[in-house]
């Protein structure tokens, strides 16, 4: 078993040993789309209650339905929150998402790809941003497209939808989805709630809400479920790059930076682009999501333990973090059933935990969107946390240790990370906040 060391200061913050993390330096928010306090019904009528009124059309019995299945009252929305809704404003975000081919068109493609299941339905996209992926969905011939974003983005999309005269189909509803009113169940959730190394910014508490206030029986997610993984890193380069630099400037020593170089270049997350070369081993699951029954308290706090045998000599200077996205339907993904991951052993032959476990379609059925080192580069790239000085790896050597993912008490959109890791007979802690 792993057992974590003693640990010391090294005179420049606790690596080797420990570390305390703070704000990315440069990090971008990049999901945007719940709460602000101005609400609006279909009629545009401002109205902030936060409970799903239900129409006269579904009568008394579908009153009742709605009040046994009513969940519980949404959080408030915070100055942290509207901070962020005021970021996703910008429309320099949405111009870097809708960039990213990989992203966008895997969405049209899975909207094409359940077209049966959308035309004629009713569909809410949560975090609709510029409105793309509500205008792809009436385009598939969905009957009636609630598109929800707490962002003043809501605004343009609004007009985007008026000018491809699309206005009697997608309703643009300007706030939390949390706080918005629907008079109807629908039959499609449709978001792209994904943050850098998956969780970060916790948008997929909203998806859930949805789901749990308006989404039938046998109702449609997409994406439908989303992995997690982690897997040990050699990047000399970047390593060379922000701490090397140091020990000759112009023929001056000034390795006497060392400390607060490594501090400022390594405390924090990284998000980056790496190469499938960087990868030591094989992947983890840290985390797998299906998001047909998925809680926002399991969300609040994922611990896992990893074991990992180094398939190369090497500098492991780090983990990188990654995701992918399914688009299936829920008949896929029966909450009783045992599944397998998309990488269903780990370096030593050990099969990830049942719970963190997928049910993975026929290869040729299933859509997915990957952001893998090998895979096609998205604007997500990976996380990396990196160490402030490497470990020296050979071949077969054992990595191991665990990690913790949870909410920040200061703001649930923030992510603590505390990782614990031990190789070559030593072990260590880092700890870290994503802001």
């Amino acid at each position: 078993m792993y057992q974590p060391g003693v640990y010391g200061s090294n005179g420049y913050d606790h690596q080797q040993q420990q570390s305390g993390g703070g704000q990315l330096a440069g990090h971008r928010m990049r999901r945007g789309s719940r709460g602000r306090p101005r609400i609006h019904n279909r009629d545009g009528s401002g109205n902030t209650s936060g409970r799903n009124r239900v129409s006269n059309y579904y009568g008394a019995q579908q009153q009742e339905k709605e009040e046994e299945r009513s969940p519980p009252p949404p959080p408030p929305c915070t100055d942290f929150d509207m901070a962020y809704f005021h970021s996703y404003a910008h429309v320099g975000i949405h111009e870097e998402m809708i960039k990213d081919r990989a992203r966008t068109e895997t969405y049209r493609n899975a909207i094409l790809q359940h077209q049966s299941q959308i035309a004629g339905k009713v569909v809410v996209d949560v975090g609709c941003g510029t409105g793309i992926l509500s205008i792809f969905c009436a385009q598939a011939g969905a009957k009636r497209v609630y598109a929800v974003d707490a962002s003043d983005i809501a605004i343009q999309a609004n007009e985007v939808v008026k000018a491809n005269n699309l206005s009697d189909t997608v309703i643009v509803l300007h706030g939390r989805i949390e706080d918005v009113e629907i008079d109807e169940e629908v039959d499609v959730i449709i978001s792209e709630w994904m943050g850098y190394m998956l969780l970060y910014e916790s948008m997929l508490g909203s998806v859930i809400r949805a789901r749990d206030r308006w989404l039938k029986p046998g109702g449609l997610i997409l994406p439908s479920n989303a992995t997690l993984y982690m897997a040990p890193v050699t990047h000399p380069d970047r390593y060379s790059q922000s701490i090397d630099f140091w020990r000759n400037v112009y023929g001056i020593d000034m390795s006497a930076m060392l400390p607060l170089a490594k501090q400022c270049a390594f405390e924090e997350p990284s998000v980056e682009t790496i190469a499938g070369e960087n990868i030591l081993t094989w992947p983890h699951v840290v985390k797998h999501v299906d998001c047909y029954t998925v809680s926002v308290h399991e969300l609040e706090c994922i611990t896992t333990r990893f074991k990992f045998e180094s398939m190369m000599r090497a500098p492991f200077h780090g983990f990188a973090f990654w995701f992918d996205v399914e688009f299936n339907g829920p008949e896929l993904f029966p909450s009783n059933s045992e599944t397998s991951s998309s990488f269903n052993a780990s370096s030593n032959g050990h099969v990830a935990d049942s719970s963190q476990r997928k049910k993975r379609p026929n290869p040729n059925e299933a859509l997915v969107l990957s952001t893998a080192p090998e895979d096609p580069p998205t604007h997500w790239q990976q996380t990396l946390i990196y160490f402030y000085d490497p470990i020296d790896v050979v071949q077969d050597q054992l990595i191991e240790g665990s990690i913790t993912l949870s909410q920040s008490k200061e703001n649930a959109r923030f992510m603590n990370i505390h990782l614990e890791y031990a190789s070559g007979g030593r072990s260590f802690v880092k700890e870290s906040v994503m802001r």
